[in-house]
């Protein structure tokens, strides 16, 4: 089995991270801060560590600002409806997923202006010179993703916090996609809100997410309850990160997210860059020499994420996703990534794309058969005709 769906979760995840969750369920799995015992303790040890090793990767200046959430989808809500009052403006892209589109389509029915910019035709980003002309007196965030789930192109975020920083603007980065694979340092690049999951780049499990909350950001709480601190007070507490995590939290998830997170620091995330940059590589180079294949995304994998969309002239994206997975044994995703807002700007909506993104744990050997498989699909046309492929796996 050959599994490329890594942008929506990555997979297998590092055995470390298996075993970081087993232990902490046999041995720790008492409630953090809810208790002087020592399960309790050496649950709220294991959060502590996590939140240290999240800041580190991005070089928050403050531990305590690493916020862990439900998801990246979580992160993106707190942080937009926790800054952004009726009157507010939003400058954002036409690359967004719908963890970002929803709420503020929502935000818009509220009273808030939104600014949908279209990213420039010849290489896919968005112009910082634009984000620039578009900012009013009004504006109050920019908020842009860092690299899009449906293209894997990259988007120049450190220009765009720049722009942002000089007109006293809040910038806010959605780094699901790229969070554990490229660098990312809130300070350097002018970042005030950041959003990503834990269980893609990252390698946690499912069910646990981040946000860094920057010190020039004042949010509104979503949810308020217990937080295991300041118990004796009747309003939730102001200091960080009680501030925004209250009620008990996934913390076998923290776990798993903490193994994942020294498994990048041992590994080094150059190397694993370097090596899921090897694969896209390969994967572009091979698509490209087959007829009848559309690829959508970077001119040259340096701008590129490890995600490569593509159609087939003669069969829809459903289609070569089920032959791809029944007769190949390949994983992949199809259709609209929940993102038809990028779809629209690629044109590939309706029917969307058929993404391949391969993860640190693929090898030159599984893209190579990839590619072969594709080629195979290519050249056999729709499931309706009467052809059909056999796999020589």
């Amino acid at each position: 089995m050959i599994y490329l769906d890594n942008a929506a979760t990555s997979w297998p995840k590092p055995e470390s991270v298996y075993l970081a969750m087993d232990e902490f369920l046999r041995k720790s799995g008492g409630n953090p801060g809810r208790g002087g015992h020592s399960m309790a303790l050496a649950a709220s040890r294991i959060v502590d560590d996590a939140r240290l090793l999240m800041a580190r990767l991005i070089n928050a200046p403050d531990k305590n600002r690493v916020i862990f959430t439900l998801n990246c989808t979580d992160s993106l809500n707190m942080g937009l409806k926790g800054l952004l009052r009726p009157g507010d403006h939003v400058i954002t892209s036409a690359l967004e997923h719908n963890s970002v589109v929803r709420p503020l389509k929502k935000l818009e029915k509220q009273g808030v202006k939104v600014t949908w910019l279209s990213p420039r035709s010849k290489d896919g980003f968005v112009s910082p010179e634009d984000i620039e002309k578009a900012i009013t007196k009004q504006t109050r965030l920019v908020l842009m993703t860092h690299a899009s789930n449906v293209s894997g192109i990259m988007q120049p975020i450190a220009e765009y916090g720049l722009v942002a920083r000089r007109h006293g603007v809040t910038f806010m980065v959605d780094a699901a996609q790229t969070a554990g694979r490229y660098p990312l340092d809130v300070q350097a690049q002018s970042i005030d809100l950041l959003a990503c999951s834990g269980h893609k780049g990252l390698l946690g499990p499912p069910g646990v997410g981040v946000l860094y909350v920057g010190e020039r950001v004042d949010l509104m709480t979503m949810r308020e309850g217990g937080t295991g601190s300041h118990s004796e007070m009747e309003e939730q507490p102001a200091d960080l990160p009680y501030k925004f995590e209250c009620g008990t939290p996934n913390t076998v998830g923290i776990a798993g997210l903490g193994a994942g997170l020294r498994f990048i620091s041992r590994e080094g995330m150059e190397n694993i860059l370097a090596h899921e940059q090897s694969l896209t590589a390969r994967l572009l180079d091979g698509l490209s020499q087959i007829t009848g294949v559309n690829v959508y995304g970077a001119k040259d994998w340096v701008n590129q994420a490890p995600i490569v969309s593509f159609t087939t002239d003669k069969s829809g994206p459903g289609e070569v996703g089920t032959i791809l997975d029944q007769a190949f044994d390949i994983k992949v995703r199809t259709g609209l990534h929940c993102a038809p807002a990028a779809h629209k700007t690629l044109g590939t909506f309706p029917q969307g794309t058929i993404r391949l993104s391969p993860g640190y744990f693929n090898t030159i050997e599984e893209i190579d058969f990839t590619i072969q498989s594709i080629g195979k699909i290519a050249r056999m046309g729709s499931l309706n005709s009467k052809h059909t492929v056999k796999s020589k796996k």
